[in-house]
């Protein structure tokens, strides 16, 4: 096995030796620049870190790694769009840069190409390869509806939550797990515990996000402290706190962003008293234990195993 780092060079060298057309530049420009925001690379890095750990060369699996990053970053253009965001990664969103119609074309055109890279040099697993990319995709825009549907309601659950940060987001680490499994040859009981470490680990992530976006630093974390709270996102600590907090306090400044600053400061002390805080970290370290319990039905090498240990250790902590 390598390390994360070695996995991420080749994931850098196969995006910058992607042959994108020049013309038209309207179309592929914007392709081209939200690559160039980099991001973590996590989920093509699992990719051939789990094809490398079921016995084949990690470059076997390349191109469905760039697939999944591509797919990745078109849902991203895409909920920029969605939300109306005016940053991603430090830099101003498509749509802002040119403009609404431009991100919904390009995003389209990245979908389309995220399909064609998969189906490079898949052979005899292009089937299940499409498969799993394609059920992945319809449970992540699954997921967006609810989160859609989640601004308009007060009554959301715990369960609903997990629910949809399982589909919008754990899924997609869940099928670059099993991606890399499948192109491996490996078994089918095999890619499906690699798919549920993945996806337990995604449950982490996006709960460490979540816990990041209210208490991260903002010069690490890569953008302003406190949106969540501003946008009166439907996360696990405001749901935590609507249904907890018997002075209504959160409830009450729902839509009131007049003092914005005022606004979280009064939110985070409902989430202090609550105990939330600790109460996430513990949520995450469960997750992180399944993820981890699911590498003990895997017929890997230590040295395999510690990396993917390590690599969920880390997601419950990191601080960007």
């Amino acid at each position: 096995m390598k390390e994360f780092n070695e996995y991420l060079e080749m994931v850098n060298q196969a995006v910058a030796n992607l042959k994108l057309p020049v013309q038209p530049a309207g179309l592929y420009d914007p392709i081209r620049y939200t690559l160039d925001c980099g991001g973590k690379r996590l989920r093509p890095v699992l990719t051939l870190a789990a094809c490398e750990a079921m016995g084949r060369e990690p470059m076997t699996a390349i191109h469905q790694a760039i697939a999944i990053e591509m797919f990745h970053n078109f849902t991203l253009l895409h909920d920029d769009v969605m939300d109306n965001a005016d940053v991603r990664r430090g830099r101003p969103t498509v749509h802002k840069r040119w403009n609404m119609e431009t991100a919904i074309l390009s995003g389209d055109a990245m979908l389309t190409t995220s399909t064609m890279l998969l189906a490079i040099k898949a052979g005899e697993y292009l089937p299940s390869a499409l498969e799993l990319f394609n059920g992945t995709a319809m449970n992540i825009y699954e997921g967006q509806q609810y989160d859609m549907d989640f601004e308009q309601r007060l009554d959301v659950t715990v369960e609903e939550y997990m629910e949809m940060i399982r589909l919008k987001t754990s899924v997609l680490l869940g099928c670059a797990c099993g991606m890399g499994a499948l192109m491996a040859g490996a078994d089918f009981d095999s890619q499906l515990q690699f798919f549920n470490y993945g996806v337990n680990l995604g449950l982490a992530f996006q709960l460490q996000d979540d816990y990041l976006d209210t208490y991260g630093n903002p010069e690490t974390f890569g953008k302003a402290i406190g949106g969540d709270i501003l946008n009166d996102k439907k996360t696990w600590l405001f749901i935590m706190a609507m249904n907890e907090d018997e002075t209504g306090t959160v409830k009450a400044l729902i839509g009131n962003n007049e003092n914005p600053e005022e606004k979280i400061r009064k939110v985070r002390e409902v989430y202090d008293r609550l105990g939330l805080p600790d109460r996430i970290h513990e949520l995450i370290r469960a997750y992180i234990d399944t993820a981890i319990s699911c590498l003990d039905q895997l017929n890997i090498m230590p040295e395999a195993r510690s990396f993917f240990i390590d690599l969920a250790l880390k997601s419950a902590t990191r601080n960007k």
